[in-house]
């Protein structure tokens, strides 16, 4: 049920009376729950005993203190939580799983009868609370309700005039709740709501000036979709956050595209994956029963780093939102760092996250190659069979996931799991930038901020750059990363030459002259040993 994702769940410090202090978990679907308690002790203590054959309250063992026994504790609870199901008119098993750090001497005789109370237990267990199972807290599916039940202890001893316990249908409150907004409704006095994909989240509140009247909506679009996406955080464990970068989608993508240096290919792949959609959209609209061509957005980006495939994403994303392929059309930007975490469990709980921030949008992975770890047991190969699940999930059609890296260790990641190689048919490859293509782009960042070389500075600035080609290290060349590196040092040492020069005219501090260019320091080419 742990791993199953129809199965709500929740982890509790203690539940009372019984289980008070330890970590429990409740996984509950509308068939059966099941609660797991870890029972640790301190470093010091090593308890050793035998279990009473009649799950009696105490357990005494020749040469030790009695203690309270566990495996009764357990059944106690599950007892409960049955009865409060019975109450609120559900009919489901209740089952119990031990995990313990002591050692049960007459484990093996008594697990008949612990199977006849619905329990199992696991004995000599090491360093349990420092363990964490993952939960899924997803308030749609049918175990939430139960789950709720079951620990809600406002339902213990309600008893009617009779002396019998009263039947309680549970969120009644809210049953009626619905009725009065569904009589809303009908009679037109209810005030509708935006699509659930519309809300904002929860931390950010509309403006009420973007709700008085359709023009000035149509007028902020831009200050709109600045609040609408912004980065947040998801939380790998109860003591440790991750934040995730998002890029808002752009209102201008296809020119965008086209004004990309370079990246020919890359233009063409893209208008043709849009073409295929739109075309599909447009023959639904005049022949709704015709069968519809599969177009998969799920793609792999190939690449060195500077290459332009967080730009080419974030177009991605936009395009495809435009084309009606997804309903927001964002980028949520994710590595590694952000699913692997400290405990175990955190990747599923992370994955989901990351799944639900990136819904109408598009989740890219960078470096995603390094999931694909050496150790048949590294985590990030869990991270990759989570993905495979929830991409084989129908439901799961509004999302585009985009793998990006080098392009020899992805190659390896996708023959790694067959599955990825049928779910991520479209491979883009980022070359290289030329140095012509790597001057068009020095060209056009400066003027995005008025600059302007002289002649002798361009010719400087020209050398240098070709000079750092022809040296380059090909695994770890930056392209644009590298144009932009280096202008981040000419602004700095432009920006101190006109505070110290102080220059008449207010034109010169947008020109960049010889002296605003610092050397290159480029590595020297490894000297050839041979004949």
């Amino acid at each position: 049920m742990a791993v199953n994702y129809a199965v709500y769940s929740e982890s509790k410090i203690g539940v009372e009376p019984y289980l008070t202090g330890k970590d429990v978990y409740v996984y509950a679907n509308n068939e059966n729950v099941v609660v797991v308690c870890l029972d640790s002790y301190k470093r010091h203590e090593q308890p050793t005993y035998a279990e009473s054959e009649g799950m009696e309250p105490i357990v005494f063992c020749s040469g030790c203190d009695p203690r309270d026994s566990m495996v009764w504790k357990l059944n106690e609870t599950m007892k409960i939580m049955e009865k409060r199901l019975n109450q609120c008119r559900y009919d489901l098993h209740v089952y119990g799983v031990l995990l313990t750090e002591a050692t049960i001497t007459n484990a093996e005789d008594l697990e008949e009868m612990w199977e006849k109370n619905h329990i199992k237990v696991f004995d000599g267990f090491k360093d349990l609370k420092h363990r964490r199972a993952s939960v899924n807290s997803d308030i749609k599916l049918d175990g939430c309700t139960i789950c709720r039940i079951a620990l809600d202890s406002t339902l213990d001893d309600k008893i009617d005039m009779d002396g019998k316990p009263v039947e309680r249908k549970y969120f009644m409150e809210e049953e009626n709740e619905i009725d009065r907004l569904l009589d809303e409704f009908i009679n037109g006095d209810m005030e509708l709501l935006p699509a659930e994909d519309d809300i904002l989240p929860d931390n950010e509140d509309a403006s009420n000036e973007e709700k008085e009247d359709d023009a000035s909506v149509s007028a902020n679009d831009e200050a709109t979709n600045n609040n609408l996406f912004h980065d947040d955080e998801i939380e790998q464990n109860q003591t440790l956050s991750v934040k995730v970068k998002i890029l808002r989608p752009t209102d201008n993508p296809s020119e965008l595209l086209d004004t990309l240096v370079g990246c020919s290919d890359i233009k063409r792949r893209m208008d043709e994956m849009v073409a295929l959609t739109h075309y599909n959209k447009m023959m639904h609209e005049l022949f709704p029963n015709s069968k519809q061509h599969e177009v998969s957005l799920h793609s792999v980006f190939l690449g060195h780093p500077g290459t332009g495939k967080t730009t080419v994403c974030k177009i991605f994303g936009s395009l495809l939102h435009q084309a009606g392929a997804l309903s927001k059309g964002h980028v949520v930007i994710c590595d590694r760092g952000t699913f692997i975490g400290t405990l175990w469990g955190d990747e599923e709980r992370s994955v989901r996250q990351v799944v639900n921030m990136a819904k109408g949008g598009v989740l890219m992975i960078d470096e995603a190659y390094l999931l694909n770890g050496k150790n048949d047991n590294d985590p990030g190969k869990l991270v990759i069979q989570l993905l495979m699940n929830i991409l084989a999930d129908e439901t799961q059609r509004d999302i585009a996931v985009v793998l990006c890296g080098y392009k020899e260790p992805m190659m390896k990641l996708l023959d790694s799991n067959p599955g990825l190689l049928s779910r991520f048919p479209n491979r883009f490859e980022f070359a290289d930038f030329t140095v012509d293509e790597l001057l068009d782009i020095t060209q056009r960042r400066i003027q995005d901020y008025g600059y302007q070389f002289t002649a002798t500075a361009w010719e400087k600035y020209s050398d240098m750059l070709t000079q750092a080609y022809k040296v380059r290290n090909s695994e770890t060349w930056g392209n644009a990363r590298f144009v932009a590196n280096q202008l981040e040092r000419i602004y700095i040492q432009h920006a101190t030459r006109c505070i110290n020069q102080q220059p008449k005219d207010k034109k010169d501090l947008l020109i960049l002259t010889p002296e605003d260019i610092s050397p290159i320091e480029v590595p020297r080419q490894r000297t050839k040993i041979g004949f």
